[in-house]
């Protein structure tokens, strides 16, 4: 029997969101993602520490943002033997608004790959969808080393993606369905605001009819889910990177999945073309709470779990 999982891999690019060697092989998606707080999360179980040991011990002269680099790089080169795509790893979030040494980090993170035996196209550096971030994002295209943005939160930062050429964009889904849901506090309605009604639904599906509209070659990967529903409203969308709690609970549920998302019906409700420069980006940007207050939480905890991470880091090199 068609379980939801095998069905949704008809439409959509099916990807794994997280730093779990086991759940990658067990769901088999093309790709994967990560980010801080996954490999925060990853590398404090006793099956993954010795990456962290390893790590250490290999760079004993490193400091600690290069240990923090060759983590990484670790865990997608494991990842990556795994998954036939890519990999996204992920900046430090606190170069979020320094497109300069954004750029260095990723060349040197990708070096790092290459050293390994890894193809840069096999690896997609993943950036805050900030106007620095794109920025750094633009010029690391023109250098084949391909982008993602994340903490993507509206239509103005996906279109600026596309105009710097990046490879793929991650609307986030779940986190603006949080945003709405806290904001109308009581007055929330649950069944009113799912699937196709639900706010980050509706902001994918968005995007997607005007990337779709105008031809734009970005990828579009749906993110940052918080049920099945919303992933099954978005079937269709190029790529979606779904956690290993609910790449389970669809593995798990038979059924057919129906296509949501289609390039002809994007065509057919064709949205209104709108031009997008840095004073544009800035202040559609700042008119749309939702998305200036998310942003900004975002880089914040990624901020966090970065500097979690270098703690652990540094212990472990106090340690050896």
């Amino acid at each position: 029997m068609t379980t939801l999982l095998e069905s949704l891999r008809q439409f959509t690019t099916v990807v794994a969101d997280t730093g779990d060697f086991e759940s990658i092989r067990a769901f088999q998606p093309t790709d994967a993602t990560t980010n801080p707080s996954l490999i925060l999360k990853a590398v404090q179980q006793p099956a993954y520490q010795h990456l962290l040991r390893e790590t250490v011990l290999q760079n004993p002269k490193a400091n600690a943002s290069e240990l923090v680099d060759a983590l990484l790089v670790a865990f997608g080169k494991a990842i990556l033997s795994i998954v036939p795509g890519r990999v996204s790893t992920e900046i430090d979030a606190r170069l979020s608004f320094d497109t300069q040494a954004s750029i260095e980090r990723a060349r040197h993170i990708i070096q790092q790959y290459e050293r390994a035996g890894i193809h840069r196209k096999r690896v997609l550096i993943k950036l805050a969808a900030t106007w620095e971030g794109i920025q750094a994002a633009k010029q690391l295209e023109s250098e084949d080393i391909h982008c993602n943005l994340t903490l993507l939160f509206s239509l103005p930062q996906a279109i600026a993606c596309a105009q710097a050429k990046v490879t793929l964009i991650s609307p986030f889904v779940g986190r603006i369905y949080d945003w709405y849901k806290k904001d109308a506090g009581a007055t929330w309605d649950e069944t009113a605001n799912a699937g196709v009604n639900d706010p980050g639904v509706k902001s994918v599906r968005q995007i997607y009819e005007y990337f779709k509209t105008y031809d734009l070659k970005t990828e579009i990967m749906g993110a940052s889910f918080r049920n099945t529903g919303q992933i099954l409203a978005l079937a269709g969308c190029d790529l979606l990177t779904i956690s290993p709690a609910l790449l389970e609970q669809l593995a798990n549920t038979p059924g057919q999945v129906e296509k949501a998302l289609d390039v002809a019906a994007a065509k057919s409700n064709a949205p209104e073309w709108q031009a997008n420069n840095e004073v544009a980006f800035r202040n559609e940007l700042n008119a749309n709470a939702m998305a200036t207050e998310k942003l900004a939480e975002g880089i914040r905890l990624f901020i966090r779990d970065a500097q979690a991470l270098d703690q652990l880091i540094l212990d472990a090199k106090n340690n050896q």
